[in-house]
């Protein structure tokens, strides 16, 4: 490297150029993530019209060669001459970062997506891309290679009504992968069509041998979402919605409380999810518990001396959804996902404070249940708080404040320290022996943990196997919950391949999730992947996680020259078996739990398979009984 920094080190990127230098900056990353990004860049242009009062269907298309659609039936993307560029408006668009029709010149009102990057940005990431464009009774055509124009804008004939279809095929130099996940797709396109009421999202797959497709289309827009989220739960009173615009903001909220110890509430901000909140989600959560603890205290249900229920305690059990849309949205926090608009918390709190003294006066049988469960809620954290001190002072009074069963590893930098939870004493026995005792900390627990999904927290704190958990993570629990003391950035669930394995495996997650979700957010969380087979011949040891590997490892070769052994149990296997095959960096598998798209589907599967309701878990074992893999009879 030279010393001299002179003008010929400085490179000028034009065009498109600096997207496919750096995708990662526009796009998140170039894996799975990356590669959907660009479907739904695309997909809020269309929203974008539909909020405008323009569009009404939007149609996304998955092609064999792995080629997308995204059409809709609004305006069109202008044809006519750009004055400034000496093109037409949709090569402009197309071909240039930070033009469009969302920074103020009256195009649009408000906007999602990346504000006039993103479908440039699909452009410069596509090795083909067609942009068609029906308007003012004819159609036009442009084409497109990795974000260079290599059709100029044609006009094709006669067409009748308005609109625009984006098709592109992603670009093999710029993705990891390139196939696009129908869960994944559905459940931002289903997320969207509740947000819009009345937009129609039809999601088409051709890839499959029989072509699947499916259409979203919610009358009841938010209020729908709600019913959705809590249709395996028992409400405690009807969805109680408001929605009105003030300020040139349109704020809706739906909300509902069941007689579960969750709370689940989504925001959102020109139909973004704000994941980590903002000042809209402030002003509801600040209206929801002032309205309960002025209502509970003019009732006498509350005494002055009582002092008020917090927040938390008025939230517990309450579904909710929360979506405002306004012109100039500010993001900040972490992931640029926390809405900043300091103007929005008066607006939303006022909205939902007239609308929830409203309906409380009006439905008093309503009002009582809403109180007396935010007392219970109360009532169970004043016993938690209580059962946490006992905790602490026992830990205290024992020395080091860490659990006996757990055996720790050497070193205390979290990043390189790994926790396997275990499946009993035994397996935990040959789990000890197999570790590398530098990072590999082993806890042993014994028999289910508690199903936290019909618990309070005193309930959890009192459960044995839970208290050792949490004292070995570090991070406190509760209100005391910081995910930054965490003494292992590797939480690994080690259990049976079995149905007592699965079980144990199926409540841990229920806990992470319900209670430490951002273990899970920060990619903390994974499943060891033990092997089902061992096949030996001779001196050659082979092992199989599924019968296809198993019948791979034979390769032709007689069976019966192998002797397998079939593992259902982590103590089947000695200590240098498991560290071979499930504990060794180097050799083993392991599956990261993620959380990214799929919250309000992993929310409704916790509750369909955890709660109290029978009928929906039979429902989705009929359901799924075809696809289930490794039978334990």
């Amino acid at each position: 490297m030279s010393d001299d920094y002179t003008g010929e080190q400085i490179e000028v990127l034009k065009g498109l150029e600096a997207v496919r230098k750096r995708p990662g900056m526009y796009i998140g990353n170039t894996a799975e993530r990356g590669l959907h990004q660009l479907v739904y860049e695309a997909v809020d242009n269309a929203v974008d019209e539909a909020l405008a009062g323009y569009a009404k269907n939007i149609r996304v298309v998955l092609f064999k060669d792995g080629a997308v659609s995204v059409e809709d039936d609004g305006r069109g993307i202008p044809v006519d001459l750009h004055a400034d560029e000496g093109l037409p408006a949709v090569e402009v668009v197309m071909t240039i970062l930070h033009a469009g029709g969302k920074f103020g010149k009256g195009g649009y009102k408000v906007s999602g997506g990346l504000h006039g990057v993103g479908i440039s940005v699909v452009n410069a990431l596509s090795e083909q891309m067609i942009t068609r464009v029906k308007r003012d009774g004819w159609q036009y055509e442009i084409r497109f290679e990795r974000g260079v124009t290599s059709q100029k804008l044609k006009r094709l004939g006669r067409a009748e009504g308005s609109g625009t279809s984006q098709w592109f095929k992603p670009d093999p130099q710029m993705f990891e992968t390139l196939d696009f996940s129908w869960k994944i797709l559905e459940n931002r396109l289903r997320e969207l069509a509740f947000l819009n009421r009345g937009l129609s999202i039809t999601l088409r797959d051709e890839r499959p041998d029989e072509p699947r497709e499916k259409n979203y289309l919610y009358e009841g827009g938010i209020i729908s979402f709600v019913e959705w989220l809590n249709d395996n739960k028992d409400a405690l009173t009807p969805v109680i919605s408001t929605n009105g615009e003030r300020e040139d903001v349109v704020v809706e909220c739906a909300f509902q409380w069941t007689d579960g110890y969750n709370e689940v509430v989504y925001s959102y901000a020109n139909n973004i999810n704000t994941i980590e909140g903002g000042m809209h989600l402030t002003g509801f959560r600040t209206a929801i518990s002032g309205k309960v603890n002025e209502y509970a205290k003019k009732r006498g249900m509350l005494k002055e001396a009582d002092g008020n229920l917090s927040t938390d305690d008025c939230m517990e059990g309450l579904t909710a959804i929360v979506s405002v849309k306004l012109q100039e949205p500010q993001f900040e926090g972490q992931t640029k996902t926390k809405l900043g608009n300091a103007k929005m918390r008066p607006i939303v709190y006022g909205l939902v404070t007239e609308r929830l003294e409203f309906f409380m006066e009006e439905n008093p049988k309503h009002a009582r249940a809403i109180v007396e469960k935010c007392m219970q809620a109360a009532r169970a954290r004043e016993a938690a708080k209580k059962a946490r001190d006992l905790t602490r002072r026992k830990n205290v009074l024992e020395g080091s404040g860490l659990p006996g069963k757990l055996v720790d590893c050497k070193t205390t930098d979290p990043s390189r320290s790994e926790l396997f939870l275990v499946e009993g004493d035994s397996a935990g026995g040959t789990a000890k022996g197999g570790r590398n005792p530098e990072n590999q900390a082993i806890l042993p627990l014994r028999g289910k943990i508690l199903n936290v999904e019909k618990a309070r927290l005193d309930k959890m704190l009192s459960n044995e196997e839970i208290r050792t958990m949490i004292t070995a993570l570090g991070t406190g629990f509760g209100e005391e919950f910081n995910a930054d003391k965490l003494r292992y950035h590797k939480i690994i669930i080690m259990t049976d391949a079995d149905v007592d394995g699965s079980h144990i495996r199926t409540l841990l997650l229920t806990f992470f999730y319900r209670q430490m979700r951002q273990l899970v957010e920060r990619g903390y969380v994974y499943i060891a992947q033990p092997p089902l087979y061992g096949a030996k011949k001779g001196k050659r040891q082979e092992w199989a996680y599924t019968e296809t590997e198993l019948q791979a490892v034979f390769n032709g070769s007689d069976p019966k020259e192998w002797t397998v052994q079939q593992f259902k149990g982590l103590g089947e296997m000695d200590a240098e078996q498991l560290a071979d095959t499930t504990m060794d960096p180097e050799k083993r598998r392991l599956k990261q739990v993620t959380l990214e798209e799929a919250s309000e589907d992993a929310e409704r599967m916790f509750t369909t398979l955890m709660g109290d309701k029978v009928e929906p878990r039979k429902l989705f074992i009929q359901e799924h009984a075809r696809n289930v893999r490794n039978l334990d009879l």
